[in-house]
């Protein structure tokens, strides 16, 4: 057995490592680690942002602004993803990634101009890196998932998410040191150079990969359509929807009552150290914590529990902690509540999310997708802006915010059912043999849509 193994290893020796944290089979180490690192760099310029946009933001409008500007997000990316679907329908996939992060490279650079010059972009700023990370990571994501089978995915997306959990720690890592000895906008040079790199990745994974695929099909636009009517005219995507709004309204409205708390205890002579470091540590411990789930968890709960049984620990999770800041509405216990809710979504319900796109077609991977991580994420953001409004208005105590949040993860529990049982029925139908020489995209059939 011994002797079988160090076979292996020699001839495989990047495989035979990776098999600790998911199952890679021979000839598919190269990519994945090249997917696995082009998400580590996109997350890691994310985070650097995410950091910057912080006391821009809070001191420049407050935590109510703050929730406010996700309304504003909501209706851009109604344009943004409309423009993107009529792009994707008309350029391969390899120009439409490298036309999108060359866009947002220039439109950073004029962001780090404006605040050098002390022009006020906190609330500009804000929008645009909420746009920039949905976009650009669901862009990613559409990508691999472009590149992968089924059967490859399902495999192999928990090793290219530790990529992204490790990018997300980098980002909140390098993030604190250079807050401390510069400003926000030295962040943004940096995020600006890692994202150079980040795209000559990419190249690298389009041209390795597509010298792979006879049909070179990565070459070829997708098919024509708006993407929202792709969205409403499938059950199973419109469910999938519904759960991301749950899902970031969650989300987005424990992160306001975190922040509210935090700009109550801010001392005044060091307001913005003081935030940009609580928020350095915050999405550091948040991240560490979703690699070592990613490293060593993520996979095996996929691989022995399912699919669905994912989908549903998170918002169980977060049940549990919003239960107990309820009880106890103090900033430490909301601390490690979303720290434990964040890790959780960062690390397995990435992963899952990702895998419920694999059993779709090419035409909603890039623009559904679009939809689906940004317009309703963002939506998820609205409407917790909304409930943040009617607060601010009727005077919401912090426990009020809470227990709404515990009666909407419970809708998130029973829509991450619904949509984990839909993938196993849309899988079920999917699995045919394979014929043989037949491409990658080309080996299953094509499924129609389901009734809504």
């Amino acid at each position: 057995m011994r002797n079988g193994l160090l076979r292996t290893f020699r001839k495989h020796p990047l495989e035979t490592i990776l098999k600790v944290f998911g199952d890679v089979r021979p000839g598919e180490a190269i990519t994945v680690l090249l997917l696995a690192l082009n998400v580590f760099l996109i997350l890691t310029s994310y985070y650097l942002l995410k950091v910057a946009r912080e006391p821009l933001i809070l001191l420049g409008g407050g935590a109510e602004v703050k929730s406010y500007a996700s309304f504003g997000q909501t209706i851009l990316l109604i344009g943004v993803a409309s423009f993107y679907g009529w792009l994707a329908a008309r350029v391969s996939r390899i120009k439409l990634i490298a036309f999108i992060t060359v866009f947002f490279l220039l439109q950073l650079l004029g962001f780090w101009a404006l605040g050098v010059y002390r022009i006020k972009i906190g609330i500009p700023f804000f929008l645009w890196v909420g746009i920039f990370n949905i976009v650009t990571i669901t862009q990613f994501w559409s990508f691999a998932a472009d590149t992968y089978t089924e059967e490859q995915g399902k495999r192999l997306f928990p090793i290219v998410g530790i990529g992204s959990s490790i990018g997300a720690v980098g980002g909140a890592w390098l993030a604190a040191p250079l807050i401390r000895r510069g400003s926000p906008f030295l962040l943004m040079i940096v995020a600006a150079a890692i994202l150079v790199v980040a795209l000559a990745v990419t190249f690298a994974v389009h041209l390795r990969e597509a010298a792979r695929d006879k049909a070179h099909h990565a070459h070829v636009p997708v098919a024509k359509g708006n993407a929202f009517a792709l969205v409403f005219r499938d059950r199973y995507l419109l469910v999938f929807a519904l759960l991301i709004l749950a899902l970031n309204y969650v989300t987005k409205s424990g992160d306001y009552v975190l922040d509210r708390m935090l700009l109550a205890q801010a001392p005044e002579h060091a307001r913005v150290a003081y935030i940009g470091q609580f928020k350095a540590h915050y999405f550091e411990w948040i991240n560490v914590s979703g690699v070592i789930l990613q490293l060593f968890f993520v996979s095996r709960i996929v691989k022995y529990l399912g699919l669905r049984t994912a989908l549903v620990l998170v918002p169980m999770a977060s049940f549990a902690g919003y239960g107990v800041a309820v009880i106890i509405p103090i900033i430490g216990v909301l601390f490690v509540s979303r720290i434990v809710e964040s890790s959780l979504d960062y690390s397995l319900s990435s992963t899952a999310q990702q895998t419920l796109w694999l059993p779709t077609s090419r035409e909603a991977k890039y623009k559904a997708k679009q939809v689906v991580d940004g317009f309703c994420r963002r939506g998820g953001d609205a409407l917790s802006a909304g409930v943040v409004w009617l607060g601010a208005h009727f005077a919401f105590s912090t426990r009020v915010f809470l227990m709404i949040n515990v009666v909407v993860t419970v809708v998130w529990i029973g829509l991450a059912w619904i949509i984990g049982r839909d993938f196993a029925k849309r899988v079920k139908t999917r699995e045919t043999p394979s014929l043989p020489g037949a491409p990658r995209h080309q080996r299953t059939p094509k499924l129609k849509p389901a009734r809504a």
